[in-house]
């Protein structure tokens, strides 16, 4: 068991009968690499996490590199102003601040001195940094690194380091809630790309996907056991926020795994989610979690922050920067009982909407065109669907089949090359079909920044794209989720999926093309090549007995 010296120095505050063989000093007691590289891999695997104050050393030389703002509240302002900020309130029942969002001080193992403590500093941290105006994960935190604190101002020290880093290519802790929502509409983007059987599963069951997001950091800093937990902040302070995506992406493939065979019924997704994490102990160790969030092929921190700044500007465009008190939360479902398609049930458009990347998820569907009432002329097609970005396009073909693609471009990109059948749009483009079974395909063709210059000469304005995800190497591409211009790309690298002039569209491509539309809007056809699963999007050749565009309505800044 730990030495009484050690309770003494590091971990005051922790009920270590509580603890059991959790702690036991049965590594090496230094640390003496320096390289990233190594530190990385020990990190990943536990090599200090059995050693106590090992850790604590190792968590005290981590923070203290954090590049900070000069002026950055340190273990002296604590100890000045602890006493009037706390006063004479009682510690163990004083309500924490509004920007926790009403989240528990976890356990964690602590005394309830330590509880106490807890509320201390995050009071005191509030009075320090007026601007966090939204940080729900704090407390638990706080309560992590407690356990690896001298004592209450060296805990507070190092949250303060963790909330005042100013290096703009390294992201710690969400501090408002547009940051915290953004980065939960960035997780969402992810486990539709990365566990698209998991993210099915809560299209399923649950009546609002994003909600059930919106706690994906609680699961890593709440929910999970304080083991798992340490592991996780081990390597997030080597090797950064990425860290925090690739495991909470694991946890749903476990949950996922765990519920197959089970009735898909209508539940608590939350929680279930939640419970599954609190009990992951009894069903996957944490060196099986961490090795599969290691085992996901993620793209770069680089490309995360950009996809994370465009869900940023959307939740910002529509007026989203504090939480609702009037709504929990600030998605939007599909409206069943206004919603109306010739095409498609509310349903199933729910299911669609789910797919498109979250900042165009906060809109509601907008019918911009449809055969049924605007006729089958092309040119008016375009009219009507003309300024508009993105859009979804919707076909219903005579035997009952139902496909489409979403579209992330301006159908007026097409006169870029005056009538002249050329491609283009962007990586985030897809195909799908929703009869006789739901599927969704992505489009990827946007080669890596650094790859581009030397494939660039294989692009031209012929509609010949590049083929389908499969058979491509994942390493060597951009999310779909992102799209060309995000990259200041030349035009030549961006992704070529839809095409249109006068006499027909043109959706999707590889050696063939996905979907082939006449002038008429009334026939169309599916190249052999184009089959997904050996399943084709629809039949080779059909005819349309209803065609829809949909746009996307800001209701939100309304």
């Amino acid at each position: 068991m730990i030495s009484c010296a050690m309770a003494v120095e590091y971990g005051c505050f922790v009920d270590w009968d509580k603890m059991g063989d959790a702690n036991q000093s049965d590594s090496p007691s230094e640390l003496a690499c320096t390289e990233f590289k190594e530190l990385k891999q020990l990190a990943r695997q536990g090599y200090w996490a059995k050693n106590h104050t090992l850790r604590a050393k190792l968590y005290q030389k981590l923070i203290k590199n954090i590049p900070c703002r000069t002026v950055t509240p340190d273990a002296d302002v604590y100890r000045d102003i602890v006493g009037k900020v706390v006063g004479k309130r009682n510690a163990s029942t004083m309500a924490l601040p509004e920007f926790v969002d009403c989240n528990p001080v976890p356990n964690y193992c602590l005394n309830a001195e330590g509880i106490s403590a807890v509320r201390k500093i995050v009071t005191c941290v509030a009075d320090q940094f007026p601007d966090i105006s939204f940080c729900p994960i704090l407390p638990a935190l706080v309560a992590l690194l407690l356990h690896y604190s001298k004592d209450e101002a060296d805990c507070f020290e190092k949250v303060c380091r963790l909330l005042s880093c100013n290096d703009p290519g390294r992201r710690l802790v969400d501090q408002t809630f547009l940051g915290y929502e953004s980065s939960c509409m960035t997780f969402g983007d992810l486990v539709n790309k990365y566990c698209p059987g998991a993210h099915k599963l809560i299209v399923n069951i649950s009546d609002d996907v994003m909600e059930v997001y919106t706690d994906w950091l609680k699961w890593l800093f709440g929910d999970l056991p304080l083991e798992y937990a340490a592991r996780v902040f081990d390597v997030f302070l080597v090797e950064g926020y990425k860290v925090l995506y690739r495991v909470a992406l694991a946890l749903l493939k476990f949950f996922r795994k765990m519920r197959e065979g089970q009735s898909p019924e209508l539940g608590d997704m939350k929680a279930d989610l939640q419970h599954f994490v609190q009990g992951i102990a009894k069903s996957v160790p944490v060196e099986k979690l961490l090795e599969k969030a290691f085992a996901f092929r993620l793209f770069s921190r680089k490309e995360i922050h950009l996809l994370q700044v465009a869900n940023e500007k959307a939740l910002h465009q529509k007026g989203i920067t504090v939480k609702q008190k009037s709504r929990q939360n600030v998605h939007l479902a599909v409206d069943a009982e206004n919603f109306k398609s010739d095409v498609v049930s509310s349903k199933e458009m729910r299911e669609l909407w789910s797919w498109i990347p979250e900042r165009f998820a906060l809109c509601q569907p907008l019918l911009l065109f449809t055969t049924a009432e605007h006729g089958c002329s092309l040119n008016r097609f375009y009219a009507h669907c003309e300024g508009q970005e993105p859009t979804i396009l919707l076909i219903k073909t005579t035997e009952g089949e139902v496909c489409g693609a979403y579209l992330s471009t301006d159908w007026s990109d097409r006169r870029k090359h005056g009538n002249k059948l050329s491609f283009f749009g962007t990586g985030e483009c897809f195909v799908f079909r929703l009869k006789p079974e739901v599927e969704h395909y992505e489009w990827v063709v946007i080669k890596h920044p650094d790859l581009a210059s030397a494939n660039s000469s294989t692009y031209s304005d012929s509609p010949q794209p590049p083929s389908f995800l499969s058979g491509d190497n994942p390493s060597s591409r951009l999310s779909p989720f992102l799209a060309a211009r995000h990259f200041d790309l030349p035009s030549k690298t961006a992704s070529m999926f839809m095409a249109g002039n006068s006499e027909s569209i043109i959706i999707g491509g590889g050696d063939g093309y996905a979907l082939y539309i006449d002038a008429d809007l009334n026939r169309g056809q599916t190249s052999h090549c184009n089959t997904f699963n050996n399943q084709p999007l629809c039949s080779e050749t059909f005819r349309i007995t209803v065609l829809e565009v949909w746009g996307f309505q800001d209701t939100m800044s309304t």
